[in-house]
C-alpha cells in the first residue's frame, strides 16, 4: 500500500509500505515503521494519514483516509519479533532517512547490527512502532475503457457510516 503523510507545513510524502493487518471491527489499517524516519516524524506532528491501493490490471483502486493511532509497545515488539532476521537487522542498521555517505558506511552499520542480534537476539528498537490508520472516509473506484468510472466513498459518521457515489 502506499501511505502518505504530510508535515507540519503540508508538504506531503508517499512511500510503499506492508499492510501487516487489518481490524475489521472497527476499520483500521496497521503498518510499522520507526518512530524516527521521516514518516514516524510526520506522524507524529500530524496524525493523519492517506492509504492507496491501485491494481492496474483491474482497473481499481482503493482510498483510504483517517486518523493514525501507535500501538502500546508490546504490540510493536510482538511485531518486530515476527519480523525474519533480515528485516530485524535492517531495523538496527541505520537511521531510516538519514542521509548515508556510501555502501562501506552501510554494511559496516549491517555488520554491527548482526553482531547486535547476534549478541541479544530478543532486541527491539527503542523507535520500533506499530500504527492503526482508523479510517473515516474509504473509496473504492473501479475504472472503465470507456471512462465510465465508478466511485464509491464511505464515509464514517458516529457509530456507522454514509454511502454514496462520486462523480468519476
Amino acid at each position: 500500500m502506499t501511505l502518505s503523510t504530510a508535515d507540519r507545513q503540508g508538504r506531503p510524502s508517499a512511500r510503499v509500505l506492508l499492510l501487516r493487518d487489518v481490524d475489521v471491527e472497527d476499520c483500521g489499517f496497521v503498518f510499522a515503521t520507526s518512530s524516527a524516519s521521516r514518516k514516524g516524524r510526520e506522524l507524529a506532528d500530524n496524525p493523519r494519514a492517506a492509504l492507496t491501493w491501485y491494481w492496474p490490471a483491474q482497473g481499481r483502486q482503493v482510498r483510504v483516509t483517517g486518523r493514525v493511532e501507535t500501538a502500546p509497545q508490546p504490540t510493536a515488539r510482538e511485531d518486530f519479533l515476527g519480523r525474519s532476521p533480515a528485516s530485524r537487522e535492517a531495523a538496527f542498521t541505520g537511521r531510516t532517512s538519514a542521509p548515508l555517505s556510501g555502501a562501506r558506511e552501510y554494511e559496516h552499520a549491517r555488520a554491527r547490527a548482526r553482531e547486535h542480534l547476534e549478541a541479544d537476539p530478543l532486541a527491539v528498537p527503542p523507535d520500533h512502532t506499530v500504527c492503526t490508520v482508523r479510517a473515516d472516509e474509504i473509496e473504492f473506484w473501479q475504472g472503465s475503457a470507456d471512462r465510465h468510472h465508478v466511485r464509491l466513498r464511505y464515509l464514517r459518521e458516529g457509530d456507522g457510516w454514509t454511502r454514496g457515489l462520486l462523480w468519476p
